[in-house]
């Protein structure tokens, strides 16, 4: 199994669920390029780039016939991957790219983001005390949890800090402004599950998955889940591995 975070997000963004899925699986849990940890991204960026990067690493792991698992950008990577027949099963939380055209929140998300980066850079010198509080635990989690209590201090930290050092994100972010979120979904033969929280705050349902619910993965196992935030393997990690073993098994 492949597991595939978010932007400007890293591989401990599955901590809180990789126990689980390690008891029935081999689990990789990858930091894209361009975020802290991963390898670099290449010199010219293309709507492609990502996920062949991603590609190669799983091809470099040694692993073929995989389970992926992905949130946000990661899910959207995730279902590229399956249409170029590299997954065995897709299980994606929250999937960017859902918009329809002329929607526009993908706009204000970009901006959004850029805040994001821009706070995490501010906060990460005093990440530590930041996180040793529960109304600074609420704060750096609220946008992409509705429940905090349960997430380490430390993971907290180490996720702000990554989004601080995720080097390459603005560029990321620039050319996300003119990326075309292209899927070939005709192509995708593996089964596939969406799972999305109805309390997002980044990706908000329904809107945001317009364009996969109603043009490109009709077909797809939907669930919805009532009062859960952006990250369900962060948000009700239980859960979230449930959803995801049930379904590869």
């Amino acid at each position: 199994m492949v597991c595939l975070h978010g932007f400007a997000d890293t591989w401990r963004s599955w901590e809180l669920v990789l126990a689980a899925l390690e008891r029935h699986h081999d689990v990789l849990a990858l930091t894209l390029p361009g975020h802290a940890g991963g390898p670099p991204l290449r010199s010219s960026l293309t709507d492609d780039t990502l996920v062949e990067q991603v590609e190669a690493c799983i091809r470099d792991a040694g692993m073929a016939d995989v389970h992926i698992v992905g949130n946000s950008l990661g899910g959207y990577l995730a279902l590229r991957l399956a249409a170029r027949g590299r997954a065995r099963s897709v299980v994606a939380l929250a999937p960017a790219g859902g918009w329809v055209d002329g929607d526009p929140w993908p706009r204000e998300l970009l901006r959004l983001q850029r805040r994001v980066l821009e706070q995490a850079e501010a906060a990460a010198p005093q990440v530590d005390a930041i996180a040793a509080s529960p109304e600074g635990r609420r704060r750096a989690t609220e946008l992409i949890t509705t429940n905090f209590e349960h997430i380490p201090p430390d993971l907290i930290a180490a996720q702000t800090v990554g989004i601080a050092s995720a080097l390459e994100a603005r560029r990321l972010l620039e050319y996300a402004q003119r990326a075309r979120w292209g899927l070939d979904a005709e192509r995708i033969a593996c089964p596939v599950r969406i799972v999305w929280g109805a309390a997002d705050k980044l990706l908000p349902w329904p809107d945001s998955a317009l364009r996969y619910r109603t043009q490109l993965l009709p077909h797809a196992e939907w669930i919805d889940l009532d009062g859960i935030g952006h990250c369900p393997q962060l948000d009700v990690p239980l859960e979230t591995a449930q959803l995801i073993l049930g379904f590869t098994a």
